[in-house]
């Protein structure tokens, strides 16, 4: 009897023992584990520090600092501009140009239609520029250089050239007007490669209406010729046959109206008197 009392105790006591030596494992392992991470934290504090320390030095280290900036792709006056828009540091390296904060801002250079900056390490900053080149004007509330996209990209200034075609009858509404420029840009393209005085250096005016139609205003004749935008390629020769006709037969000074919009051939519509 007293020796099962001896056993039960010495069971219990094992028991009691291997709690505590599993207890003691995962006390050592949870240590361990926490070291560890604790470690890797530090490490990573260290680095970070090093490399904020090192990208510090880097912003303004004589190794990579800014001596230089090229502006290739436009003229001296534009590119006289753009440097004086960019406010660069030239105190500061490369690094410490935001490149997408830069174009943003020499983006808005009403002259800039396209822009390319380039790091060439390690002193210069490269800027690959795009000139907007006017086609046309197009007159809304206001009058506005529009480029051979149907763009319009700024206001002539009193000493800029206003020695271009202009769009009219435009209407106020985006979708429309939209509409009436690609219509106006078809004109422009038909006429670009004609020889003069078809080409667009005589050309006036195009006054584009709502219905597909367009009245053009060309230096030589004292009318308007009216004509269906979809059908002008295809009737420009006849128009050319008309106005030798008329020139050859003297009466091109009294033409008012040339009229193309019939589906049946040409019409002419004289000044009374």
């Amino acid at each position: 009897m007293k020796r099962k009392r001896i056993l039960d105790r010495q069971a219990v006591k094992g028991k009691k023992a291997g709690r505590l030596s599993g207890l003691w494992t995962m006390f050592h392992a949870l240590s361990a584990f926490f070291l560890k991470g604790t470690f890797l934290l530090v490490v990573i504090a260290v680095m970070s520090l090093a490399f904020l320390s090192l990208y510090g030095y880097l912003l303004t280290s004589p190794y990579l600092r800014l001596e230089e900036v090229v502006v290739t792709g436009v003229d001296e006056e534009l590119k006289s501009e753009l440097l004086e828009m960019a406010r660069l540091n030239y105190e500061h390296s490369l690094l410490a140009i935001d490149l997408t904060e830069l174009q943003e801002r020499l983006e808005k250079h009403p002259w800039v239609r396209s822009l390319n900056l380039e790091k060439s390490f390690p002193h210069t900053l490269v800027i690959h520029a795009e000139k907007e080149e006017p086609w046309a004007l197009a007159l809304t509330k206001k009058l506005y250089y529009m480029n051979r996209w149907g763009r319009l990209f700024k206001e002539p200034l009193p000493d800029e050239s206003v020695d271009f075609p202009v769009v009219t009858g435009l209407s106020e509404k985006q979708e429309e007007m939209k509409e009436q420029l690609d219509a106006a840009l078809r004109v422009l393209r038909l006429f670009e490669p004609e020889e003069p005085p078809w080409d667009l250096g005589h050309l006036s005016e195009l006054h584009v209406r709502k219905d597909g139609v367009v009245d053009i205003y060309v230096s030589f004749i004292p009318g308007v010729v009216r004509v269906r935008v979809s059908d002008l390629a295809e009737r420009l020769d006849e128009l050319k046959n008309v106005v030798d006709h008329l020139v050859s037969t003297g009466r091109i000074h009294m033409v008012r109206t040339i009229h193309l919009d019939y589906r049946d051939g040409a019409a002419v519509a004289f000044e009374k008197g």
